[in-house]
């Protein structure tokens, strides 16, 4: 909830930081990948592959934190829109074989979703961070609520 008030109220230099957390996760996961290796040979070529990734990444986002917040919000972005289009294909392709209106209607939305962020993928990506930052708050509410019903 504290987060969601952060990129609520800072936007843009929570969502900074954010992906400089990320950053650095990136870094220490792709250095333990490859210390795994040692560990464990199976698929290290893989293994390798991952961790190198995962370090060039750190490195790039840490070097470049504006930019890279810019590049990770447009690629969720488009991502989420490829998504919805195959959800939204899938969903109609269903109704005509049977899965009936609610899958058909299902799609149709989908499609439109999917080519909405794909249309206005700049516009979606800049606002992330407010998106995030309300589901933030929601979800933490949720989450005080939930526990006072626990017994």
């Amino acid at each position: 909830m504290i987060l969601g008030l952060f990129f609520l109220s800072s936007p843009a230099q929570t969502a900074v930081i954010a992906v400089q957390v990320l950053g650095i996760y990136w870094l220490i996961a792709g250095i333990f990948r490859i210390i795994s290796i040692f560990i464990d040979s199976s698929m290290w070529g893989l293994k390798l592959f991952a961790g190198i990734l995962g370090i060039i990444a750190g490195i790039l986002v840490l070097n470049h934190p504006i930019v890279g917040t810019i590049v990770l919000a447009k690629t969720i972005i488009l991502i989420l829109g490829i998504e919805g289009n195959i959800f939204g294909i899938i969903g109609i392709v269903q109704a005509f074989r049977g899965a009936g209106l609610g899958a058909g209607i299902l799609g149709v939305v989908s499609l439109l979703f999917g080519a909405l962020l794909l249309a206005n993928s700049w516009g979606f990506a800049l606002s992330l961070p407010w998106a995030i930052g309300i589901l933030a708050i929601v979800g933490g509410i949720a989450s005080i609520i939930a526990a006072f019903q626990v017994k």
